[in-house]
């Protein structure tokens, strides 16, 4: 069943490339949505429900596990062709598949009766597994990650001499970005130039590079980067265990799309043994069932329609093409990426790890400042901590303190990769950001923190919906796949406006019904501030709740499979 938005054939589609001692393990007992406290009396077979919802996990991944292959490339800007490397990407275990499934019963059966240090030992070979199983081959840039910053950690903290610290913590930091920038930079540089001097008159012969990019690598580098970094600040000592370091870079629920955890948050919980209450069960079920619910029938439902319009090669698609287009995008990047942020922390809890969360109900942001303390948490907070405090914040002035957020913001669009798109969006993103804080100092009010209690009233909606408009043309930019589609689409959404469509958005019946239902329950966690907001509901309603998330998640099966968008990254 489908719900159609128009009926007039449309062109073929043309897919883009846009789509990672013995511990005690203790059973609570609280049942189904009930936090520590908050006991309920419950029938004790409704105790097992999360079992139920792990089983009929199971059996819902069974999705086509064949392998692809995804292909980016970006195209000309008039005369001036820009050609970054090409990144075929194989993607491996997916969190939506049947793999995974049965890589998590194989992983998790054994690791709830094995005492702490070998569990560890058991998650550090799983998420090593894990990671080769997309090409083996970079597994050993994974682990010189590992190891260069275990040992720099290691020296820094020896070492009395403030100057020996810092070179060596500044080396760190070069190798850690060099790696990076190789990888991920290195192709879009050497083609870029190569432009540069053919405008010039010039005839290089460069060479074309097509480097293969490590699924991943711009999330362990950062994670690995902030340890040494957080060492030498002090913020917490280094270890001295080899392999809890190595399993606190490579840990597999979050290896390869965040987020990006803290080593003063994750390598605690590595070292110590760690205890799996019911709780973590249940909320971990949940997150587990959430999540796959935003990736399979929100997420994959709208691909089609944004791959049609974003993907036209021959044709010339309408401005409204582009606004549902884009509109849908942002409906599928914030169900896609937030779903994996929620798979991996409910995973993780289900071990007995707590991970931060990614996303704050990002949707429901008014401002830049808003958005960013919502949308990718992990990211913005690291290049806060590690880049925007360091470079000064707002100590020294207006104006540096301008330089210092648009240096920061703009490093977040190039974070995402070597391409144009991802550049004006950052610039884009850090002009947004210093004209919101000159708006607050102009007016002489202090900006609101997410912290604050919410209210969803008139002024707050329209806020809300003016600046999701301002978002979305963000969200063009990211998804646009060359500067010549940017500089056109834009073209044609603001001076050549038309109210017709020439593209079929078809959305299955699952999709249409999943959308208002997911920002409908994210509007109802928004205005009571509560994310466990289904926990105080009755009996009766919770049920309903999984049964329907359960039975929407039936249906989104047969939805096409779209692999994480951001395993590009």
């Amino acid at each position: 069943m489908w719900v159609i938005f128009k009926l007039p054939s449309p062109p073929a589609p043309h897919p883009t490339g846009v789509g990672r001692q013995a511990a005690p393990v203790v059973f609570s007992p609280l049942p189904l949505g009930e936090g520590p406290g908050e006991r309920g009396n419950i029938s004790p077979t409704l105790h097992h429900y999360p079992i139920f919802i792990i089983l009929y996990l199971a059996l819902l991944n069974i999705r086509s596990p064949k392998r692809r292959f995804v292909r980016w490339q970006s195209g000309a800007l008039n005369s001036c062709v820009i050609s970054p490397p090409v990144f075929l990407i194989e993607v491996f275990v997916n969190f939506a598949t049947f793999e995974f499934v049965i890589f998590m019963i194989v992983v998790y059966l054994p690791y709830l009766v094995l005492p702490h240090r070998f569990q560890n030992y058991l998650l550090l070979v799983a998420s090593y597994f894990f990671y080769g199983y997309w090409d083996w081959r970079f597994l050993s840039l994974l682990l010189f990650s590992t190891a260069l910053n275990y040992v720099a950690a290691l020296l820094i903290e020896t070492l009395n001499d403030t100057h020996k610290r810092r070179l060596i913590l500044i080396v760190t930091v070069v190798i850690n970005l060099g790696l990076l920038g190789v990888f991920k930079y290195l192709g879009f540089f050497v083609d870029t130039m190569a432009d540069f001097l053919q405008l010039l008159g010039l005839q290089p012969h460069l060479p074309v590079l097509h480097i293969l990019l490590p699924v991943g690598i711009s999330f362990y580098t950062f994670q690995a980067m902030s340890y040494t970094i957080d060492v030498y600040r002090k913020d917490l000592p280094a270890t001295q265990n080899f392999w809890d370091f190595a399993l606190y870079v490579s840990f597999f629920p979050q290896l390869v799309a965040g987020p990006i955890e803290r080593a003063t948050n994750l390598l605690p919980q590595v070292q110590k043994p760690r205890t799996i209450t019911y709780d973590q069960i249940c909320r971990g079920s949940f997150l587990i069932l959430w999540g796959l619910f935003k990736k399979i029938v929100i997420a994959d439902g709208v691909a089609g329609g944004v791959d049609q319009v974003y993907g036209m090669t021959t044709a010339q698609p309408t401005a409204m093409d582009i606004i549902l287009a884009t509109y849908l995008f942002s409906v599928q990047i914030y169900g896609d990426f937030s779903g994996y942020s929620d798979i991996a922390r409910g995973t993780a809890k289900l071990m007995g790890f707590e991970l931060m969360t990614n996303f704050n109900l990002p949707m429901f942001a008014s401002s830049p400042r808003e958005y960013w303390d919502r949308w990718h948490v992990s990211l913005a907070s690291w290049l806060r901590d590690y880049l925007y405090f360091p470079l000064g914040g707002n100590r020294h002035g207006e104006w540096k303190a301008q330089r210092n957020i648009m240096l920061t913001v703009f490093l977040s669009g190039v974070w995402h990769g070597a391409a144009w798109n991802f550049i004006l969006w950052g610039t884009y993103q850090g002009i947004m950001v210093c004209l919101n804080r000159l708006w607050f100092v102009a007016r002489g009010v202090k900006p609101s923190r997410t912290s604050e209690p919410p209210t969803l009233n008139l002024t707050k909606i329209v806020q809300i919906f003016l600046f999701f408009q301002a978002v979305n043309y963000g969200r063009m930019l990211f998804r646009a796949s060359s500067l010549d589609q940017v500089m056109n689409f834009t073209n044609t959404v603001f001076l050549d406006f038309t109210l017709h469509t020439s593209v079929n958005f078809s959305i299955p019946i699952a999709t249409a019904i999943g959308i208002p239902l997911l920002f409908g329950l994210e509007a109802y966690q928004y205005v009571t501030n509560t994310p466990r907001y289904y926990q105080r509901w009755p009996l009766l309603l919770r049920t309903l709740l999984y049964a329907s998330l359960i039975f929407l998640l039936m249906a989104g099966i047969s939805n096409a499979t779209q692999e994480f968008i951001y395993f590009a990254f």
